[in-house]
This record gives structure tokens, sequence and C-alpha cells, in this order.
């Protein structure tokens, strides 16, 4: 009877971590996700032939997305009455988050989860976008460099001093550094992250390459 009951209850929090489909703009606090383009352009994106990638393009920390989280879980999929984005505000958002598509995707999965109109999620995105600094020292690097996940994360805390360390966290793919996390109020404070989130990379020789 015990094993029973403990596999329920992990059934029901496998679901709980992956909600789709739930009310619009009930969510606790936000996660800012911004991902290192060469990483992604070198997993993904140069297979994809992606602007994005394009020697010209100078991408380094772009945003992946304003991602409406749970304390455990996020909801994702919401209904909602909001109209669909315009081309014109995707192609907009393209400056931060490297393509119209990435702008169309994070609005259908995350965005219509904010309880927000497509107008005001883009605009608080790109408003959240300007609160963290990128540390300008990734930006320096002309090769490619092999270090511990969390001298990236204390490169972000050094540059945004109202930033805890339980507020970001580093995440690696491919024994590559990913993306860095930060969490954000409704009203875009910095907040501690839940559980889910803060697992910090542990790699101690996470590749990290330069701006192409």
């Amino acid at each position: 009877m015990r094993v029973l009951a403990l596999a329920v209850m992990g059934l029901v929090l496998a679901s709980a971590a992956t909600a789709k489909g739930e009310r619009s703009g009930e969510f606790d606090y936000y996660v800012l996700a911004l991902s290192w383009s060469p990483t992604w352009c070198a997993l993904e994106g140069d297979a994809r032939q992606s602007p994005q990638c394009a020697a010209e393009a100078d991408f380094g920390w772009v945003m992946h997305g304003l991602w409406p989280q749970y304390h455990r879980g996020w909801p994702s999929y919401c209904p909602t009455a909001e109209r669909n984005p315009s081309r014109a505000m995707t192609r907009d958002m393209a400056d931060i988050m490297g393509t119209s598509g990435l702008a169309w995707h994070q609005w259908n999965k995350h965005g219509v989860c904010s309880g927000l109109s497509a107008a005001d999620y883009f605009a608080l995105s790109r408003e959240a976008y300007g609160t963290v600094t990128r540390p300008e020292i990734f930006r320096r690097l002309n090769r490619s460099v092999r270090l511990p996940a969390s001298v990236v994360e204390e490169a972000f805390l050094a540059a945004n001093p109202e930033l805890a360390p339980d507020m970001v966290t580093i995440t690696c793919k491919s024994n590559r550094i990913q993306e860095a996390r930060i969490c954000l109020s409704k009203s875009l404070e910095p907040v501690p992250c839940g559980q889910d989130v803060v697992r910090d990379c542990t790699a101690q020789d996470a590749l990290f390459e330069p701006i192409r």
C-alpha cells in the first residue's frame, strides 16, 4: 500500500512540474532565461542555418524567455482570450531574442500564461532583459575557454549586486555553458528561485565559446 501511495505521489509531482493548460495569470514569479548564443548555435542553430548564428549577428546573451513559474513547477500553454502577436511584434523582439520565431514560440508556450496581452508581455520581457547587466567580460573573450560554471554565476553576481546566489542559476548542456536564469517577481524585483530552478550546473570544465 505504501509503495502504491509513493508511486501516485510521484506521478502527481511529475505532472505538477510540467503543468499544461493552467489558468493564465496565476503564478508566483518569473524566470528570465538568458541563453549564451554561441552555445545554442553550436548545438542547434548552425544546423538550422538560423540568422541568429550569422557572422554579422554578434549575439552574446540573448533572451530565451520570460517564464511564469510556480514555487514548484511551471504552467505552459495556458488558455487565453488574448490575441496572438502580429508578425511585426515578434520581428521587433529579434534584437534581444535572436529570431522572431523564438519570440513567437515563447508567447505560445509561456506568454499565454502571464495574463498579459502579447504587446504587454513583450514589453515586460524587454524591460526584464534590461534590468540585468550582462557581464562585459564574456563579450571580450577571443578564444574558447573551459571554466567552472560557478565562475559565470560569480560574474553575474558581481555585475548585479542586487542579486543573491539563490536568485540566479547557471545551466549547462553537452558540457557547455548554456544559460543564466534569474528569478524576478511580477514587478521584476529579484527574488529567490524555487528548488526546481536553483539547481546549478556543477561542471568544473564547461566549454565557453566566444562571440563569433
